[in-house]
């Protein structure tokens, strides 16, 4: 709980891209603790693949900085236009790294200034999608995933995977693969720089993330150097490198908005649940947890009466899968979901901070525990995630549950909270598909001619599912939820734009009391 006397925090956001994950919930999270949030104006963000006006993001900082007492900053999109442009564009070092120096120049200026900076390492996506990649990533997506893990079995095994690195080598035009490697040799340095720039106390805290990565591949060859250097400068007590991505706002926000460690007990759905299989990360499920605690300010309790708030983590019996059911490595008896389901009660029952981390799927929810949970009283949650990753599900629940006890805004909070039932459950785990299966064959990477049928099918198919919801779980709560209409972020279903805003019901014309201090369950 923030002191009577202390004035809530500014805080500046330049963040990865303007999803609504990335840029609006992190506002969000501010917004329920009081504090002010600050974004750059839209010109210099990102739109998808086009790259933010990075002169306009440099004089926005300097010239907010000296107002503010924190700053989230993405590197990708202060020094090569965004996190998507950054795999893109072919912008030189020289100019990358001119434009990191604004950091530097920010913090002499305004010396109290917390500068909380990540860095994404670049992805081998798992999909040749040709618009979030190099244009001919669509083309060679496959033959460079081959050699990404070909080159880093030959870096930790030697001789014996010569003789596979050497055929991949030769399965690519050696112009696409230099390019594409002199992408990654770029961002490394990127990250390099940033590492040394820790090392000299411009930055409070530094993550750098694995996106979409496996246990080999260039991400984690990365990985290994980035690790040796850290570990020359000696500044892992303000670092954090763990597979994640769009997610690091809302984790670098608890951090600073909430500094004080918080104790946190675990509820995995099955007993063996730390040790599920992910399929977006290098490292099964308990490790993935435990990391992205450590990034954002967190612990484990050897208790849950100890503990500040229950994660609660929906774990796959052995391995995640991407369609729903899944019997043979989801939905097994390596976990029993209706105990999990009496756990969550108990806890909420017992008056216990509760968040909610859906990881059993990626892309969504998973519609069973969806069934089996609404006889809970979901809006007394303090968090629930299930979007992407499960790296961006779990940094999300941790942030919804560490700063619940910084809550002063009630309807803010709730906000927070519905939308993302509405994105992660309504639209992931179930209008998504169903908007896919009105369209004709659409391409998961362009919709083209086909985004205003696909957004007017969202639009009759999910908002009476909105209003149902809200009226099912959040109704009487001296809340009024205004909807407004739903479109895609981009020319893509992957990613859905629900305009929601919550405010405190008006009582004889005047609004009533939000909340007072404390979490709001």
């Amino acid at each position: 709980m923030r002191p009577p006397s202390d004035k809530p925090p500014t805080v500046l956001l330049i963040a990865p891209d303007t999803r609504p994950q990335t840029l609006e919930l992190p506002a969000q999270l501010a917004r329920m603790t009081g504090a002010a949030v600050r974004v750059p104006p839209a010109g210099a963000l990102p739109d998808f693949f086009t790259p933010g006006n990075m002169d306009l993001l440099g004089d926005w900082l300097l010239g907010e900085a000296g107002q503010a007492n924190i700053l989230i900053v993405c590197l990708e999109t202060l020094c090569l236009g965004g996190m998507i442009p950054a795999r893109r564009v072919s912008d030189s070092l020289e100019a990358v790294l001119e434009r990191l120096a604004v950091l530097a120049e920010v913090k002499r200026s305004k010396p109290d200034l917390q500068i909380y900076a990540f860095g994404v390492i670049v992805r081998v996506a798992h999909d040749n999608d040709p618009h979030e990649e190099k244009p001919y990533y669509g083309q060679w997506g496959r033959e460079l995933r081959a050699y990404s893990t070909a080159f880093d079995r030959h870096a930790r095994h030697g001789a014996a995977e010569a003789e596979a690195l050497e055929a991949a080598r030769a399965a690519l035009p050696a112009e696409i693969l230099a390019d594409w490697l002199g992408t990654r040799e770029r961002n490394r340095a990127l990250h390099l720089a940033a590492l040394d720039l820790l090392a000299a106390g411009v930055l409070t805290h530094l993550c750098l993330t694995l996106d979409d990565t496996t246990p080999y591949g260039l991400a984690a060859y990365d990985r290994h150097l980035l690790e040796a250097r850290a570990d020359e400068l000696g500044v892992w007590d303000r670092l954090d490198l763990y597979p994640g991505a769009d997610e690091v706002p809302c984790t670098l926000l608890a951090r600073a908005l909430a500094p004080q460690t918080a104790r946190v007990w675990v509820r995995y759905s099955g007993l063996s649940g730390a040790g599920a299989e992910m399929i977006y990360e290098d490292r099964p499920a308990g490790e993935l947890v435990r990391a992205h605690l450590r990034a954002a300010g967190c612990v484990l309790a050897d208790t849950p009466r100890e503990a500040d708030f229950v994660l609660a983590v929906n774990t796959p019996g052995t391995r995640q899968a991407n369609h729903q059911p899944d019997f043979a490595t989801v939905d097994t008896p390596h976990r029993h979901l209706p105990a999990f389901v009496d756990a969550l009660r108990g806890d909420l029952e017992a008056g216990r901070t509760v968040s909610l981390a859906d990881i059993a799927y990626p892309n969504g929810a998973e519609r069973r525990l969806w069934t089996l949970i609404q006889g809970l009283p979901l809006a007394g949650l303090a968090g629930l995630s299930a979007w992407n990753t499960a790296g961006n599900t779990l940094g999300t629940a941790i942030a919804f549950g560490k700063l619940a006890a910084l809550g002063t805004d009630r309807a803010a909070h709730a906000e927070a909270l519905f939308a993302r039932m509405v994105d992660d459950v309504l639209y992931q785990s179930f209008a998504r598909s169903e908007v896919r299966e009105r369209l004709s064959n659409p391409s998961p990477f362009d919709l083209g001619e086909q985004r205003e049928a696909a957004e007017a099918h969202l639009r009759e198919i999910i908002t009476p599912r909105i209003e149902a919801l809200w009226q099912r779980h959040f109704s009487g709560r001296g809340l009024e939820l205004a909807v407004g209409a739903a479109h895609l972020a981009w020319p893509r279903l992957f990613t859905g734009v629900f305009p929601l805003q919550v405010t405190a019901s008006r009582i004889d014309g005047h609004p009533a009391t939000p909340a007072g201090d404390g979490p709001f369950v």
